[in-house]
This record gives C-alpha cells, sequence and structure tokens, in this order.
C-alpha cells in the first residue's frame, strides 16, 4: 500500500484507543499494533521514510488494514497481546523460547487428583506453574504426598460408583497416603480442604496451611492422642523448611512481580520472579527476537503481559529498574532504589545477566549458532595455533569404535567452514584386520579413505585429525605416504583424556588453552565422531544379534534379517511382536515360522 493509497482510507480510521491488524496480499496477518489514537498511529507508517529495513519492508507488504476500537488504552494492550499471542504475527516480536515446561494440574473430577503433566487442556482442571525445572514439579509432588493424603489412582470416583461399593481400597491406603474415598472413608469435604491446602501452598501462602496444622496439633496434644499430635507436628516442619527454602526476604513484602530486561541487537532477555506472600515461587527467562526496532519499553509491554498471563499472576505491583506506562488499571509499577524490593529487583537483573552469560558460553560451543565471520575468526585462530600451512575449511576426524573385542569398525565426520557436512561423513567396517588391532584398524581405513579421494579426484581436506595417540597417528601417517600424500595434508593425533594435539615425529604434544575457540571446535569434532561411530557399532551389533539368532530358521535369509532390523531394530523388539505384526513386514509364511521358532518351549 502506498502512501498515496492510504491517504484516501485515512479520514476513515477514527483517533479512537483500539487494535489495528496489517494483512498483505496473501490475507496474511503480518504485524498487529495498539494504539491511544488510531488514525495517528496507523498515518506514522506512511507519512515518513523508515530508515529501518524491516519497518520499509512491512510497509511494502501492507495490502489491506483492519482496526478495532476499544474502551480504553488498557483494553487495546490486552487485545493486542491476545491477537499477538494466537496468530504470531511475521513483524511482531517473536517469543524464541518455544520449550513445553511442566505443569502441576489440579485434575477436574470427584477427588480431584493432582499430578505432572506438561499438556495443558482447556478441561476445566487447575493448572499450577509453568515450572522451569522437572526436578522442582518432582520435589513439589512429593513434599505434597508426605504432608496431604491424596488418591493416585485413576478411577471414577463418582457418589453412585462409591455407594454401590465398586471399589476397594489400595495399598495407598494401608501405607496412609490416602483415606480411601474410593469406600466412603473420607467426605469430599474433607478432601476438597485438602486441595485447598494444596493451592495455597504452591502460590506461596504457606501461613493458613501452618496455623490451621497448629490448631490440630494442639487439639490432639490436649486429647491425649501424643502420636496423632506428633504427626502434625512433623507436617509443620516439613512446611516451615519448605518456607524457609522458598523465603526470599520477608514475608511482608507480600505479592508481586519482578523484571528485569537485557538487550543486545534484535535479541532482548527479560526475567521474572513471582513473589508471593514473599517467596518466590516462579522464575522464567524468555528471549525475545525484536522485528520492528522496537523500544525498551514496548519489549517490556509485551513480555510483562505474556509472562503475567502464562503464570495467571494476580499481582497488583509490578517492580521494574525503569519507569514505564504500562496501560493496565489498578497495577502500580515500582522503581525501589533501596530496601527488599531493590534486593528483589538486583537479584532479578543477576539472574537475567547470568542467562546471557551461559546463552553466549554455549554459543561459543556450537559454531552453527555464530555469524560466517565468527566461524572464519575461530578457523583462523585454529590455523594459527597449530601452526597449518593452509586455511582449515576442510577438517576430518577418524575414529575406531569396538566392544569387548567385538566387531571392529571405524568412523569418519567432516567439517566444512566449521560446521558438519553429514553428506561427507562415512562408516567403515574393519576388512582386513583379524582381532582387536587399533592401529592397523586405523591404517586401514585412512588408507581407503584417501585412496578414494584420489581416485575420485576430490579435494583433500587442509586437516586430519586421529582421535588417538602417537601409535595410531603413526599408522595413519604410514598409509598417508603409501599413497604418497605427504605434504598435501596436516595430520594430527588427539589423546584422549588430556586433549594434547600430536605432530608426526614431535616427541612434545601441543596443549591449547581449555577455553580457546580452537579446542572448542576441537572437542566438538571429537564428540562428533564418537557419537557418529557408537551408533553405527551399536547398529553392527544388532545385526549381529539378529543374524545369530535367525540363522538356523528356515526361510530367513539376508534380506529378510535386513528387513526385520530395520523395522524392529532389536532382537527384544521381534520377540515382543505379535504374529500380525511379523506378517506386516516379512509375509504369511515366514511371519508363521519366525513366531513358531522364537516362542518354542526351550
Amino acid at each position: 500500500m502506498t502512501a498515496e493509497t492510504f491517504s484516501h482510507i485515512a479520514p476513515g480510521i477514527p483517533l479512537s484507543p483500539g487494535v489495528y491488524r496489517y494483512y498483505d496480499a496473501g490475507n496474511q496477518l503480518i504485524y498487529v499494533g495498539k494504539a491511544r489514537h488510531l488514525r495517528k498511529r496507523i498515518s506514522s507508517y506512511f507519512n515518513k521514510p523508515h530508515d529501518n529495513f524491516k519497518t520499509a519492508e512491512l510497509v511494502r507488504r501492507i495490502h489491506r488494514i483492519e482496526f478495532t476500537i476499544v474502551n480504553s488504552e488498557q483494553d487495546a494492550f490486552l487485545l493486542e497481546n491476545s491477537l499477538i499471542k494466537e496468530y504470531k504475527p511475521l513483524f511482531n516480536i517473536n517469543l524464541k523460547d518455544d520449550k513445553t515446561y511442566p505443569y502441576i494440574v489440579i485434575k477436574n473430577e470427584p477427588f480431584p487428583r493432582v499430578f505432572f503433566t506438561r499438556r495443558k487442556i482447556n478441561d476445566g482442571s487447575i493448572y499450577l506453574g509453568p515450572y522451569t525445572s522437572v526436578m522442582k514439579v518432582r520435589e513439589l509432588l512429593d513434599f505434597i504426598k508426605q504432608n496431604i493424603p491424596l488418591r493416585t489412582c485413576n478411577l471414577a470416583l463418582t457418589a453412585s460408583n462409591i455407594q454401590k461399593g465398586k471399589f476397594k481400597v489400595c495399598l495407598e491406603y494401608h501405607l496412609g497416603n490416602c483415606k480411601g474415598p474410593c469406600e466412603g472413608l473420607q467426605t469430599v469435604d474433607d478432601y476438597d480442604d485438602g486441595i485447598e491446602r494444596i493451592r495455597s501452598i504452591l502460590k506461596g501462602n504457606i501461613g493458613p496451611v501452618l496455623q490451621e496444622y497448629k490448631k490440630l496439633m494442639k487439639a490432639h496434644a490436649e486429647q491425649l492422642a501424643f502420636e496423632e499430635a506428633a504427626r502434625y507436628q512433623e507436617k509443620i516442619r516439613h512446611l516451615q523448611e519448605y518456607q524457609s527454602g522458598s523465603m526470599v526476604v520477608n514475608a511482608r513484602l507480600g505479592t508481586l512481580d519482578v523484571f528485569a530486561i537485557l538487550e543486545e541487537g534484535d535479541q532482548a532477555y527479560v526475567h521474572y520472579l513471582a513473589v508471593n506472600h514473599g517467596s518466590i515461587i516462579h522464575t522464567r527467562t524468555i528471549t525475545l527476537e525484536k522485528k520492528l526496532e522496537e523500544t525498551r519499553e514496548e519489549v517490556l509491554h509485551y513480555a510483562i503481559a505474556q509472562l503475567r498471563t502464562m503464570y495467571q499472576s494476580e499481582a497488583k505491583e509490578i517492580i521494574l529498574s525503569q519507569p514505564i506506562d504500562y496501560p493496565q488499571e489498578n497495577i502500580r509499577i515500582s522503581v525501589p532504589r533501596s530496601g527488599d524490593k531493590k534486593k528483589l529487583l538486583d537479584l532479578c537483573e543477576k539472574n537475567v545477566q547470568h542467562f546471557k552469560s551461559a546463552l553466549d558460553a554455549r554459543k561459543m560451543l556450537r559454531l552453527e549458532d555464530k555469524t560466517e565471520e565468527e566461524k572464519e575468526a575461530v578457523l583462523l585462530q585454529l590455523q594459527d595455533d597449530l601452526h597449518l600451512p593452509a586455511f582449515p575449511s576442510h577438517i576430518e576426524c577418524f575414529d575406531n569404535s569396538n566392544l569387548h573385542g567385538t566387531d571392529a569398525v571405524a568412523a569418519m565426520v567432516c567439517f566444512k567452514n566449521g560446521e558438519p557436512s553429514k553428506a561427507d561423513y562415512r562408516k567403515f567396517n574393519i576388512k582386513t584386520v583379524t582381532g582387536i588391532n587399533d592401529f592397523a584398524s586405523m591404517q586401514e581405513v585412512v588408507y581407503r579413505r584417501y585412496k578414494r579421494l584420489t581416485e575420485d579426484q576430490s579435494p583433500l581436506p587442509q586437516l586430519v585429525i586421529i582421535d588417538g595417540g602417537k601409535g595410531q597417528l603413526n599408522a595413519a601417517l604410514q598409509s598417508i605416504r603409501e599413497l604418497g600424500l605427504d605434504g598435501q595434508l596436516t595430520i594430527v593425533g588427539l589423546a584422549k583424556n588430556q586433549e594434547e594435539i600430536f605432530f608426526p615425529g614431535d616427541q612434545e604434544s601441543i596443549k591449547l588453552p581449555w577455553d580457546s575457540e580452537s579446542l572448542k571446535l576441537i572437542r566438538r569434532i571429537r564428540d562428533e565422531v564418537h557419537r557418529f561411530g557408537i551408533g553405527f557399532h551399536r547398529q553392527k551389533r544388532s545385526k549381529s544379534a539378529i543374524r545369530h539368532e535367525l540363522d538356523d530358521i528356515p526361510g530367513i535369509g539376508q534380506a529378510t534379517r535386513e528387513e526385520l532390523l530395520k523395522t524392529f531394530k532389536s532382537m527384544k523388539k521381534i520377540r515382543e511382536a505379535g504374529l500380525g505384526e511379523l506378517e506386516s513386514v516379512i509375509g504369511r509364511s515366514k511371519a508363521a515360522a519366525l513366531f513358531k521358532a522364537m516362542h518354542a518351549p526351550k
């Protein structure tokens, strides 16, 4: 849509608050925005040139504009976030963290079960979370089980089923983990009291539960029921330990949300602390990709709305490091300069800094996350560290693999321009060596690899890494010399344990700095050849096992064995397969013979 075309429709756009939507020629929603004054905001896209390429590209693609008038800026804010979450338009801020995090669900059913899930479905159940740690969820569930008896069965505990006596108590009842609602031994009200305690605990509001347990402990003690009183005393101790483990500063802080932001180019990182009654009950860091040079405040608006919705936050106060005009009623923005709230903000900022540092560290270990310039810089450093005569754009690495002297194989991986070139990976069955002889095996596979490359007139690598010490390096070098390739490539050995690098003929090894980019790349190449070789070795062992067990069965030849291996992967799964499953793979007669042999009395 051109500025001239827009000028014809501009008078029809109101000056009211609302949400606008841009569609391209294919009727695809490409951008959603909110505005205090719709006409002024939309006009700004067409009435001035844009230095930012992405904004200019957005305007170029706009084919149709729609808008929705709302009553207030707050309503526009909420509607915008809802539409972005639903449609994920191309030019809006993108929430890059799409992991499926776990929830604790209180099931919508008679005598609700409480359990771990990753699937949040609209079934009327209560979902608490999401949690960033599966271990944390399991700890919470274990804590609940120790303190609040709940059923774990999936029986349909309707009133009519219980009245008809359809169920009997199980072991959990006799262990004291369940009060037996299946036999009517626990009332609905008593069970629901336990569920309310769980909701309070998981929301960080432990005070009411503690007070109730203290009253019960005192009542039992007064009635001289000391065993019951001791049980409640133990529950109180568990709750106090749980509270002390999650307490941040003090319980007087109340309920609030804390956010910290860190920006770098088109990326923004936002850390969230959900504080309830002085306890941190949730933490989460999200990564956001800015599309149109959104301001820091715009990114915060989006992140806060997403995270508060995700965690169903009811906090009326938001702690930030800067004031923002947050368009939601009854929400107070605080920028603390000292005190307990400032300590929380400092903790939040420390977490977002740590997240970014950890992300950078992981990025350094994985070249594919780097720009082309960064990849080239790593390879130049490797060339300098190893004094290579040529830039190592093509690197190959070999490794032998055998287990307890069986099924010797070898593997080779290839990296080009710092990235795996999987089409060039190779597997080798050892052909000329009897028994296990790593030196002779390495000599064979290196000879076969580079004989093939020279015959095909294919480019040779600039660097060859032999995963092994001096013995394997010398064996590989012998093959290089036999082929007349000495001096046409650099070959080095990598000692398995201490990451020492050996050159042919050198007495001393080279040890690169443990955190150098060069060594990180070499480690990654070594790990990849290990992974590839071990996978091949496992596959060969499976084939051997199948061949050994199937050799004596009439009608089961090599082609049938290969088909069985391809489909079932292991002898265990072949034995477990039903006759119908086998027939669908190898036909009726062969399946019948195989099934009979597999299930014959020993």
